[in-house]
């Protein structure tokens, strides 16, 4: 190595050395560490959609829509063919009533995230109010079990019973014609189809799917087919007995246990279809409107568990009810199955009876509380 070799590679250890690090690249002993990366902690999004938001069923185009109860619409989702009923579950999961079969909408992010076919041959789907396919729908206490009534046009309808975790069909039990309701038993132990056009509630136990028919019939059957004098919405009270108002003159108290019915004097008359009760035991039962030249207008009739009614005007026809979670609210869709229709809400303040109306999707019949 010549003498300006030697110089070169000891100018270059020099610097090494000055910059704090060995000739092989390790880094010195005495150099600073390197400064660690600042971590932010993440912070989970809020939810979409709000409690206390509601969700209605669109029979007249095809989606659910979300509404937010002080301002008026916010979204729809597509579902499927003329929805009816819906029920929401505490996982957020939406099932609803189609014609196609059962749709499942996942609320937070407001998808449809499926759609479970009928296991029963209801025809073609179509949008009117004798259409076949799904009408009331309920869930098990314990979200494991769906159940939805199923029209079959011009024969008695079915109760599918769908497993929420395989989302399949599992069982079918015969109930009564074009069952406009389906209602769960507290305990889960029992659930509940109205027959609108039947005359009659069938119970169907959850365990065997035993089903047992009871008549609900306080005007007779006479009219048959052609009676408007038929059972349309129930309610389930705490002691287990069903509630179903006619015309705003009658309410069935129907005991499944023993098939008895009793029968208490309402005073609204008007043809009635919605039914709900709130926790304290009210129930809000829905005037569609009159159906003869006697009949009073629409309206909400709110009765204590006592038996007390007020009653309520309603602008126009309307169809189903829910409350809000502190009980002080009432929202009635104005969907209506029949023509007289409108689209939106009419939200009923409980204690001073002041209404007002909400827009809200199109010809909406089901409805929830998020």
């Amino acid at each position: 190595m010549t003498a300006r070799a030697r110089g070169a590679l000891g100018a270059m250890a020099v610097v090494l050395l000055a910059a704090g690090c060995t000739a092989t690249g390790t880094a010195d002993s005495t150099a600073p560490s390197p400064r660690a990366a600042t971590v932010i902690p993440s912070v989970p999004a809020p939810p979409r959609t709000a409690q206390g938001t509601l969700l209605v069923a669109d029979f007249g185009s095809g989606t659910v829509t979300f509404v937010d109860p002080e301002r008026g619409a916010l979204d729809s989702v597509k579902v499927g063919t003329a929805p009816y009923g819906l029920v929401v579950g505490k996982d957020g999961r939406a099932w609803v009533a189609t014609a196609e079969g059962v749709a499942v909408v996942d609320t937070e992010t407001r998808e449809n995230v499926g759609r479970i076919p009928y296991t029963t041959e209801t025809g073609p789907a179509t949008t009117g109010e004798y259409r076949g396919g799904g009408m009331g729908i309920a869930l098990a206490p314990d979200g494991k079990h769906v159940y939805v009534g199923v029209n079959v046009p011009d024969r008695n309808g079915v109760l599918e019973v769908v497993d929420t975790a395989t989302r399949k069909v599992t069982d079918t039990v015969p109930v009564g014609r074009r069952p406009f309701d389906v209602d769960v038993a507290r305990d889960g132990s029992e659930v509940y189809a109205t027959g609108h056009d039947s005359f009659d509630v069938t119970a169907v136990r959850t365990d065997t799917l035993t089903p047992r028919r009871f008549e609900v019939a306080p005007y007779g059957t006479e009219g048959g087919l052609g009676s408007w004098l038929k059972p349309h919405y129930a309610a389930v009270r705490d002691d287990g007995k069903l509630l179903l108002p006619f015309e705003g003159e009658k309410l069935a108290v129907l005991d499944p246990r023993t098939g008895k019915v009793a029968v208490e004097p309402m005073t609204a008359d008007t043809h009635q279809h919605g039914a709900r009760l709130t926790p304290d035991g009210t129930l809000l039962a829905v005037g569609t409107g009159p159906i003869s030249a006697g009949d009073n207008d629409a309206s909400l009739t709110i009765r204590t568990a006592e038996g007390k009614e007020r009653v309520v005007p309603l602008d126009g026809p309307h169809e189903d009810v829910a409350a809000s979670r502190d009980s002080r609210t009432a929202y009635v869709t104005g969907g209506f199955t029949r023509d007289g229709f409108w689209d939106g809400i009419t939200v009923v303040d409980l204690e001073s009876g002041k209404t007002h109306r909400l827009p809200a999707g199109h010809r909406p019949l089901g409805i929830a509380v998020l």
